[in-house]
């Protein structure tokens, strides 16, 4: 019998024993999920143990890498270890470095440049060097050895976190800040209250990207040999390195195989989740967006083993002094005259190393002659013809391309596990055929050396770009869609405009991992033979191969000061431009 439209079907009715069966259900599905926590935390303990094992294991003279397919568990877990390890120091780095920089405009005048040079220099400029003092500090076994390659997994993750961080502090809505002072916020709950939370969209992003940044020279920091002496580790990066050394294409799929399982799993177990988590940090006025899943956050969320472990250790609630107590002015002048006592011991400690280090830099580079000079200089303006063209050809795609992932949840979902695939895939193992290809169509070196590092450093702009968009409110896409607005204007008007601070962040990165890139792009070995064009990176790497430290050290301080002076001509004035003109929190 069909309804009147005033009539309502009735609901079915629920009986008690519906209501109970509901609840069984619930409880045996998070009984399960609690079963599968327990199992992985029993496997990770087991998984550190052996960690352990290897690290502490008798330093041997060479490590034989086995290219069975057995042996790829280990080795993923090898390297994946490595990388995490390395992100936990690039992460502490950033709160620490970050935040000092953009609360000291002193120091930080000094600690932007520096942060520019470091993410500049290449692995090589600081791999001999640390290698062997860790090696000689530890010479009985692999700790020296493990910590080398943690700190050069870590020279290529930290660098685009720690300026994701300190453009976040620099753009704190003054609203919110003048909020923050009201309640009587000390630096810790300011810290924790309002500058992580508006930080965390662009570091969660940056995060992402920084561990793809770090399997970059994953075959360099795992297999590093100097001179005649062999400091390779077992893992994935030796492993490829091994395989492409004996030609053996099996081996070399069955890695590229494991390196893809790995990044799909960190992805939907770690990356997803944590980027649905912060939407919640989302600067909003009001307006409705589509809401980001992870299937495996939700498994979490029915956990009754982690709600109680949070319920047990849930901080206990502290009260602020407001801002007009009478003991909050006074305890706050002596927090703040604390901590400037600090932050300038630091920075004169800071002055008194780097001063050291460029009075015994002028000795070590005195045998550098006045030609070596000229050609070194010379190959560093070639170097940064090819680092702008290479930051410029991925803008054009990384672009249109990370707005459409960040401003639609279901491309996300969609596409964000391809993406980290990608873009945390280590480019050089991808060199050999890419070379091939260029030799078939007859493009020398010196222009595909612009290609190869393009490879590894145009997802630096799209990560940025992809947090811009997601971090855009959605009440000004409602009223940029109610005004009618066309795609050109939208893009021109909004888009662009509120992307355009994570955009030079990105360009400002993507700009240092090439200066990194040109030193396995301008200095290939293909097939036994070693090819090299005419730039810095090709003469960084050939002096580190030769053993030719003051060449080394020569062409790692040009490049440094060239990096210094592009960024203070360019990069610095765009970064105020974006904050002056185009951030959505002034």
């Amino acid at each position: 019998m069909s309804r009147g439209p005033d009539q309502k079907a009735k609901p079915p009715p629920i009986y008690p024993w519906g209501r109970a069966t509901a609840f069984l259900q619930r409880r045996e599905h998070s009984r399960w999920v609690d079963v599968a926590l327990l199992l992985s935390l029993g496997g990770l303990i087991f998984g550190m143990v052996r960690l352990a094992r290897e690290w502490t294991g008798t330093l041997r003279p060479t490590v034989e890498i086995d290219l069975s397919p057995w042996a790829l568990p280990q080795y993923t877990l090898l390297s994946l270890s490595r990388g995490l390890a390395a992100y936990v120091l690039s992460f502490a780095f950033t709160l620490v470095y970050g935040y000092w920089a953009a609360k000291d405009k002193v120091a930080g005048r000094i600690l932007i440049p520096l942060l520019d040079v470091l993410q500049s220099i290449p692995v090589l400029g600081f791999m001999p060097g640390l290698v062997l003092a860790l090696v000689a500090a530890f010479p009985h076994s692999n700790v020296g050895l493990e910590l080398a390659a943690v700190l050069m997994i870590f020279t290529g993750q930290a660098w685009n976190m720690t300026f994701s961080f300190y453009h976040s502090l620099r753009s704190v809505p003054a609203d919110l800040g003048e909020a923050a002072t009201m309640y009587g916020f000390d630096w810790k709950a300011r810290l924790r209250k309002l500058e992580l939370p508006f930080a965390a969209i662009g570091l969660v992003w940056n995060s992402m990207m920084s561990m793809a940044g770090g399997w970059f020279f994953l075959m360099i920091n795992e297999s590093f040999i100097l001179g005649d002496k062999d400091f390779r580790l077992p893992g994935l990066g030796s492993y490829m390195s091994v395989a492409v050394a004996k030609g053996n294409t099996a081996a070399m799929v069955r890695a590229i195989l494991a390196m893809t399982a790995m990044i799909v799993a960190l992805d939907q177990l770690l990356w997803r989740p944590i980027v649905v988590w912060a939407q919640k940090f989302r600067v909003e006025e009001g307006g409705q967006t589509e809401a980001m899943r992870s299937w495996f956050l939700d498994l979490l969320r029915r956990s009754e083993l982690l709600a109680w472990v949070r319920a047990h250790l849930r901080p206990t609630k502290r009260t602020h002094h407001r801002a007009g107590h009478p003991l909050a002015g006074p305890a706050r002048a002596r927090r703040s005259k604390r901590a400037a006592l600090i932050s300038l011991g630091c920075f004169l400690a800071l002055l008194a190393l780097m001063t050291l280090g460029a009075w015994k830099l002028i000795g070590f580079l005195s045998p550098v002659t006045s030609r070596e000079w000229f050609m070194t200089v010379t190959s560093g303006f070639v170097t940064l013809g090819r680092v702008l063209i290479a930051v410029s050809l991925g803008t054009l795609w990384t672009l249109p391309a990370g707005l459409a992932i960040g401003l639609s949840p279901r491309l996300s979902r969609l596409l964000q596990p391809a993406v980290q695939v990608v873009a945390s895939f280590p480019a050089p193992m991808l060199f050999p055929a890419v070379i091939t290809v260029m030799r078939g169509v007859g493009i020398s070196l010196g222009w595909g050396s612009v290609v190869l590092m393009l490879l590894g450093t145009q997802w630096y702009v799209l990560f940025n770009v992809v947090a811009g968009a997601t971090a855009i409110p959605a009440d000004l896409r409602e009223a940029a869609h109610a005004f009618r607005m066309g795609r050109l204007q939208r893009f021109t008007s909004l888009y662009l405009p509120a992307v355009f601070p994570y955009l030079v962040t990105g360009w400002v990165t993507a700009a240092g991992g090439a200066w990194n890139a040109s030193i396995v792009a301008e200095y290939v070995t293909f097939r036994g033979e070693t090819i090299s064009t005419l730039g810095l990176g090709a003469r960084v790497s050939a002096a580190a191969s030769g053993g030719h430290f003051p060449s080394l050290a020569a062409s790692i301080l040009v490049m440094s000061l060239m990096v210094v002076a592009f960024n203070r001509l360019v990069w610095r004035r765009m970064n105020a431009l974006a904050e002056r003109r185009f951030s959505l929190t002034r």
